[in-house]
């Protein structure tokens, strides 16, 4: 009894301070847009909603903001700085390097093509092999899903040592290729040069493609390629009139994931050397009198367009599954 009437007592003195509080916060709101205001006291069942909506998005919208446009804006105001190790003055002199250098054109035309050529041979063959995981009943499947998604988990650098490793002076294949052919190891070898490069991109977006178009062929319906077959189409035209429709829009997400991610590789590049990309001249920018001006123009323009050429991308897709 004595410890119920103490806790009534300590609640009733606090109470005038609780109501205060309240009292605040809410006339602070009642300042805010409307829209603001109806998501902190909703009024409606749609309100509620919205309140439910920006709750589950603020942590993503803080880490975005804290990891995302932060140093995004950082990083702009660092490629317009006139000084070097401080902010400050404007100039677009580093923008007017990347348009008048020739090395750094090239790495922009190397970096378009050797990523728009490793997308279309990963599609390829990864269109292939989830063809064949979905629609055939292959032995040890389990074991060979597992094998095809292993390389995501590895990263450019611990690559491009399997590719020395298989590719190189002394590689396994190159050894194997060597015996066969009666040629010279150093002939064979393509670790080092853009053929080895080409296998090592694609052994990394390969996978990625794989999984997203998995998913797209466990959508299709089975029921149009069997009365397609009935009708006497062959596989192929059964494949390209039937079943490509129903995963394009999975080969699109696919398309611009493994774009992204022949962008963004760096390990890789780092480590076989074979071809100046744009990643590489940001790093080679910041190791070499830490050009941190020009680093920071070219992360932006590489920004910029991986960030368009999303967006278009995305909403190519929702028109696709839209229709």
């Amino acid at each position: 009894m004595a410890a119920d009437e103490a806790t009534d007592g300590v609640r009733g003195r606090l109470q005038p301070v609780a109501d205060a509080a309240e009292t605040a916060v809410r006339g602070g709101v009642e300042r805010l847009p409307d829209p603001a205001e109806r998501v902190i006291l909703p009024r409606t069942e749609r309100d509620r909603e919205r309140r439910r909506i920006a709750a589950l998005c603020a942590p993503f919208l803080v880490l975005a903001t804290v990891a995302g446009l932060y140093p995004l804006s950082e990083m702009l105001r660092i490629s317009v700085s006139e000084a070097k190790y401080v902010t400050e003055g404007f100039s677009l002199s580093a923008y007017r390097r990347l348009v008048t250098d020739p090395y750094l054109r090239a790495s922009a035309i190397n970096t378009l093509w050797f990523s728009l050529a490793t997308t279309v041979v990963s599609l390829a063959v990864a269109t292939a092999t989830a063809h064949a995981l979905e629609k055939y009943d292959l032995p040890f499947r389990g074991a060979l899903v597992t094998l095809l998604s292993f390389p995501i988990s590895l990263p450019g650098i611990v690559a491009a040592f399997m590719i020395i490793v298989l590719f190189g002076n002394s590689g396994l294949v190159t050894n194997l290729a060597a015996w066969f052919t009666g040629r010279s190891n150093l002939d064979l070898a393509i670790a080092t040069s853009v053929g080895g490069l080409f296998v090592a991109y694609c052994y990394s977006m390969i996978p990625r493609a794989l999984l997203l178009l998995r998913g797209s062929y466990a959508e299709v319906n089975e029921r149009t390629e069997e009365a397609a077959r009935s009708l006497g189409a062959t596989p192929a035209r059964t494949f390209y009139h039937v079943t490509l429709p129903q995963i394009k829009p999975g080969l699109i997400g696919a398309f611009i994931l493994t774009v992204r991610t022949a962008l963004a590789i760096f390990g890789t590049v780092l480590i076989l050397q074979a071809l100046r990309v744009w990643t590489y001249e940001i790093d080679y920018a910041l190791s070499n009198g830490f050009d941190i001006q020009l680093a920071a123009a070219m992360a932006t323009v590489w920004f910029a367009f991986v960030l368009t050429f999303t967006a278009l991308g995305l909403r190519y897709t929702s028109a696709e599954v839209g229709m």
